[in-house]
């Protein structure tokens, strides 16, 4: 009986109807081509296709695109030139409309426009690093997001921290709350926080929510930001899943951030779903971070999630309204500099994955990094290779127990040419980690929600926080350490192990990872 009725939820399920009607769409047109076979104009049809193919070669080679993610679609044009040129025209380029173009390039100046009365701190940071200056000059020029002095940061080390320390801050909000999560589900960790939302909603506090339709399609109910509007919680929708064959539901909102009152703020790896906190186990125990920031940075995270409002919700805020007072960090003393910045998929900017490159590249003394999927192109491969080579301690964490097979066992395809080149490889054995964090040298970190892999870096919204001298650096770095003490070390005695076959299987989910 629990089996019946688990069939008809599965079959009655959003995601199911609208996967069939997409599944229907490719049918059709395999149907349609096939057809053409018994059809005198069949042999044009097939020529067209292939001079079509060597166009989208030719294309694809000349794009600006990662060199990885070129191979992995010039392989399958080449051997199955109908089909592939089908596949590359649907799914292979986010291909934008005008009017979405001007909408986002719109947002773009009105992020620049709101950021240009941030004091300009840059020349203080080049006196004392010119490295530094420049790291923090390229996200500024290149994510619009300013770097702020005077900004209190902790880090967080686990989801369960996290979780408190949210619940305590959302319950100071006067003004307003605003949250942008890629996933969010029913249980003890959201039930909690949607109490104290709701609660604040009644009291006048402006409420606004933003979750990935992606995300959440299979744990929240259909209509459910109308659920949460009845409720005074204004609910903004990503990017929702249509039974529509288009490339742009490759672009996700991937960011989580927390502003309350444009003075506290957070952003980090953790959702909003029980395994993240391990109220439940989900492939093991569940490692993740986050950081919180108090003071003048959380204005970036504010014109972050405004700017995602504006474009899901096609209106036009008055950004000054949730800016906070001066008065409101004049007893916050801090050290350092923090940057918040986000990353879009649309500017043809992979201000993530330079960001961390600027990171490998300007070490001296090391470089520790953690990251659920390992599955990076060429550019980073050569980074990390260049730095441990160097004499740089390069250590890399990653899970143990897969959230998904197929990516983990790509994300050990690298695992040899890594090792061999002196990076030190790690799986925390007690489950899965889904924390992405960068420290180097004492001096820098990086906490956020960019992974090193391609979806991550370049087909997602993304948001994460650059620090510079601040005390969460060294956080971030015991953490590391105590972390390190549930690992093990991936040797390469290890990998020599592995069968040919299953060396094989990693080569060939390494070629097509840019597609997965």
């Amino acid at each position: 009986m629990k089996f019946i009725r688990s069939f008809f939820k599965l079959i009655f399920s959003r995601v199911f109807l609208v996967s069939f009607l997409l599944l229907i769409q490719i049918i059709l047109l395999i149907t349609f081509v096939f057809s053409w076979q018994y059809n005198e104009w069949f042999s044009a049809l097939y020529s067209f296709l292939y001079v079509l193919g060597g166009f989208l070669i030719v294309k694809v080679i000349c794009d600006k695109s990662n060199p990885s993610y070129k191979i992995a679609w010039i392989i399958p044009i080449l051997v199955f030139p109908v089909f592939g040129s089908l596949a590359y025209l649907i799914f292979g380029k986010s291909a934008l409309s005008r009017k979405t173009k001007n909408k986002l390039s719109g947002i773009e100046q009105r992020m620049k426009t709101e950021f240009s009365h941030v004091p300009n701190i840059s020349p203080a940071i080049r006196s004392d690093e010119p490295h530094a200056a420049n790291q923090s000059d390229y996200i500024k020029n290149f994510a619009y997001c300013p770097p702020h002095s005077g900004t209190y940061t902790e880090y967080l080390a686990s989801g369960e921290i996290k979780w408190l320390k949210m619940l305590d801050e959302l319950e100071k909000a006067e003004r307003f709350i605003f949250l942008e999560y890629f996933i969010i589900e029913d249980g003890k960790m959201w039930s909690s926080i949607l109490e104290i939302l709701e609660r604040k909603a009644s009291q006048g506090v402006d409420v606004r929510l933003i979750f990935d339709d992606m995300g959440c399609i299979q744990i929240l109910p259909f209509g459910y930001e109308k659920t949460l509007e009845k409720k005074g919680i204004k609910t903004g929708v990503f990017n929702p899943y249509k039974p529509v064959l288009v490339g742009s539901m490759n672009n996700r909102d991937h960011r989580k951030i927390c502003v309350i009152d444009g003075i506290a703020g957070f952003t980090g790896g953790i959702n909003l779903a029980d395994e993240y906190i391990n109220a439940v186990e989900k492939h093991g125990h569940w490692k993740d971070t986050s950081i919180f920031i108090k003071g003048p940075a959380v204005w970036n995270l504010t014109v972050m999630f405004l700017s995602m409002w504006d474009y899901i919700k096609g209106t036009n805020e008055d950004y000054t309204r949730f800016r906070p007072n001066k008065e409101a960090f004049a007893d916050i003393k801090a050290m350092g500099v923090v940057q918040p910045f986000s990353d879009s998929p649309f500017d043809e900017e992979p201000v993530g994955e330079t960001v961390y490159i600027n990171l490998i590249s300007k070490a001296r003394d090391y470089v520790y990094i953690t990251t659920p999927y390992l599955i990076v192109g060429n550019e980073l491969l050569t980074a990390l290779s260049n730095a441990a080579k160097s004499g740089v301690d390069v250590r890399i964490i990653t899970p143990h127990v897969a959230d998904k097979k197929i990516v983990h066992i790509t994300t050990r395809s690298y695992y040899r040419q890594l090792i061999e080149s002196g990076v030190k490889i790690y799986e925390y054995t007690p489950g899965f980690i889904h924390a992405k964090t960068f420290v180097v040298d004492d001096v820098y970190a990086v906490v956020g929600t960019i992974n090193l892999d391609y979806r991550s870096l370049y087909l997602h919204f993304e948001c994460a926080t650059w620090l510079y001298k601040t005390d969460s650096v060294l956080s971030v770095k015991d953490d590391f350490f105590k972390t390190l003490d549930e690992c093990m070390e991936y040797t390469l005695e290890m990998c020599n192990r592995q069968s040919i076959f299953s060396k094989f299987i990693a080569s060939l989910c390494r070629l097509f990872a840019p597609l997965m």
